[in-house]
């Protein structure tokens, strides 16, 4: 792969390319069918041969992790790729007889999780461990500790911090220098800007990298979305205040414009693809790691790097998301606990 696509995860991190690819998705399907094993396998195929290498998964997707053991152990090309995984997410039954979810980063925990991601991968090391959020009772500072110990012990190469604050983050890298902070990120989720996080300049004075989830804002961003009636039944997106029937017109504005600016390009640049290029376009420390369970998709995910922007169309770009109202939290209320999570003070 060209080196122009690759860059360095962080202050004197490794490389990995420079649009990730996030495989949620591929784990934890939006139809109501599951994704045969060999459509999935093909796409993991593609993703390589692109070179679009930087896959991100966590034990919480479903058989993700498996899968890509599997891909691993049939391709024999484990060597090329940066796989990232996370834990911490586990599921709990609740009192009315569904299925809900915590998180867990207490000393005991971490090693465990560790272990069983090592085994469904079927490798040696993983080269970059998160936890997918803070629990909220385990001072950060202790996490940090347990995962140092598994990169002591050769089973993970890097760590990185998900939906974290900028003050968790300074607490963390205090510890052990933290390659990346997984975010969301997109036109439509700006937050890690704002002076009120403070995280983006936090991350930049420390020399941590971003990994955009969610870059595409969960499809939002593609164009191809019309209305929430475009859903497949069983699709988890219909619960995200975004995708309401009362907001989701009024979002899709923000989406029609920058459709006009990919239109005046030409060459069928789409709208996600000037999604992400804007995002490529706000450092070299911003890695996007969009999903997608179609080859074309992922195919045009990738041809966001050869999408330049001009100075002129990246600051109408920012000019319209910063003078457009984004309707509806990224989450649903339940969720929101989770985001720019703090711990516990270190006793």
């Amino acid at each position: 792969m060209s080196s122009v696509h690759m860059k360095p995860l962080g202050r004197n991190g490794p490389l990995v390319s420079r649009i990730g690819f996030g495989t949620m998705g591929l784990g934890i399907a939006r139809t109501a069918e599951p994704i045969p094993d060999e459509q999935r396998l093909a796409l993991l195929d593609r993703a390589h041969e692109l070179g679009c290498t930087f896959w991100d998964s966590s034990d919480f997707y479903g058989d993700t992790e498996s899968l890509i053991g599997k891909w691993c152990t049939k391709r024999g090309k484990r060597s090329d790729i940066f796989i990232a995984t996370k834990f911490g997410a586990t599921y709990q039954p609740q009192p009315d007889g569904s299925t809900g979810f915590t998180f867990r980063g207490d000393a005991a925990y971490v090693p465990i999780a560790c272990e069983a991601s090592l085994k469904r991968l079927g490798v040696d090391y993983i080269d970059l461990y998160y936890p997918h959020r803070v629990d909220g009772s385990t001072p950060i500072e202790h996490i940090v500790q347990e995962m140092v110990k598994l990169k002591e012990a050769g089973k993970i190469h890097h760590l990185g911090l998900s939906e974290v604050s900028a003050t968790t983050l300074r607490r963390a890298h205090a510890v052990h220098p933290i390659a990346c902070v997984q975010m969301e990120y997109s036109l439509f989720s700006t937050e890690i800007e704002h002076p009120q996080t403070q995280l983006l300049a936090t991350c930049r004075e420390l020399g941590v990298a971003v990994v955009a989830y969610c870059p595409l804002s969960r499809g939002l961003l593609t164009g191809s979305i019309q209305s929430p009636d475009d859903f497949a039944p069983g699709d988890q997106r219909v619960m995200y205040p975004r995708y309401s029937r009362e907001n989701f017109p009024k979002n899709n504005a923000l989406v029609g414009a920058i459709k006009g600016l990919a239109e005046k390009r030409g060459n069928g640049v789409t709208v996600g693809q000037v999604a992400l290029a804007w995002l490529l376009e706000q450092g070299d420390d911003i890695f996007p790691i969009p999903g997608t369970i179609q080859q074309k998709y992922l195919e045009e995910n990738w041809g966001a790097l050869e999408v330049d922007l001009t100075a002129e169309e990246a600051q109408e770009i920012r000019r319209l998301v910063e003078e457009a109202s984004v309707f509806g939290h990224r989450y649903p209320v339940e969720y929101q606990l989770a985001m720019f999570a703090d711990t516990p003070a270190l006793e």
